[in-house]
């Protein structure tokens, strides 16, 4: 029974790694286009380059969140201490760049609101 449980729960925990690599692949390609865009257009506009880095950071930190589930996932089914360990400095290391990059979108994100109000036509204006 307990075998089955470990094999379930790996495998749950690789689906929400894949799950975290499409939302980090998605986010990286629609900034890309959303950069291209911009570059074709010729607009030079900070304010536009500023708002493709926020939807970026979103999406980053939106997989951040799904590859700390799978490491708690991982670490109801690790039997050692070591890979216990091992996965704690990792839980440490993705919540530390969590909450930095939640520290710098929410300080974008309140500053724009209280200067242009929110959205990109307000960042172009």
């Amino acid at each position: 029974m307990l075998e089955l449980f470990k094999g379930i729960a790996s495998y749950v925990a690789l689906g929400v790694e894949a799950a975290a690599v499409l939302i980090v692949a998605y986010g990286a390609a629609e900034a890309f286009y959303r950069l291209i865009r911009t570059i074709a257009k010729k607009d030079t506009n900070t304010a536009q380059r500023k708002y493709i880095w926020l939807g970026f950071g979103m999406w980053l930190l939106l997989g951040l969140e799904f590859e700390l589930g799978a490491d708690i996932i991982r670490t109801a089914i690790s039997p050692t201490w070591n890979e216990i360990g091992q996965l704690a400095a990792i839980g440490f290391i993705r919540t530390f760049l969590n909450f930095f990059l939640e520290k710098d979108l929410e300080k974008y994100e309140t500053g724009r609101d209280e200067t242009q109000g929110s959205g990109p036509e307000a960042l172009a204006a």
